[in-house]
């Protein structure tokens, strides 16, 4: 085979290797946030809520980048060229937008690293988050879902 000949298969595996890579972190980030929902009430004076909710902000972050950079980054820089995954991508791009505002504002409140002080509103906070996560799988999962039957 020459490698324009394989240059399709290698752009799929790059592709899997994407998806598998945000799919990881968004694994990682639902078992930290299933640890944080279990650890209520939430105290300031709670040392391990403390170390957890750090973890958990970095891992949503990273998940929150991941997706970006393996999924969406691609759309913007006009180089996917598969034109259902660009078209299903192109429409749920603006309330993935939307949805990475909240992730970034719960972070934003809740790094660890910046100030652990007060955690009164922790509880509405991370059932507001849930219900931005769940709707955030949801539309990651159209472009995966197209991604994974679309050919190259």
């Amino acid at each position: 085979m020459t490698s324009t000949q394989n240059a399709p298969a290698e752009r799929r595996a790059g592709s899997l290797d994407r998806l598998n890579t945000l799919l990881e972190t968004r694994t990682e980030t639902l078992t930290l946030f299933g640890q944080l929902a279990g650890m209520r009430p939430y105290h300031s004076n709670n040392k391990e809520l403390q170390y957890v909710l750090q973890g958990f902000c970095e891992t949503l972050v990273d998940y929150t980048a991941s997706a970006h950079f393996q999924l969406y980054r691609f759309m913007e820089e006009d180089t996917e060229r598969r034109t259902e995954v660009r078209k299903v991508a192109e429409k749920i791009y603006p309330d993935i937008a939307v949805l990475t505002r909240c992730i970034l504002d719960f972070n934003e409140k809740y790094d660890c690293e910046d100030h652990c002080d007060n955690f009164s509103t922790l509880e509405p906070d991370l059932s507001k988050l849930g219900e931005v996560l769940a709707d955030r799988i949801t539309l990651e999962d159209q472009v995966i879902s197209i991604f994974n039957t679309q050919r190259i």
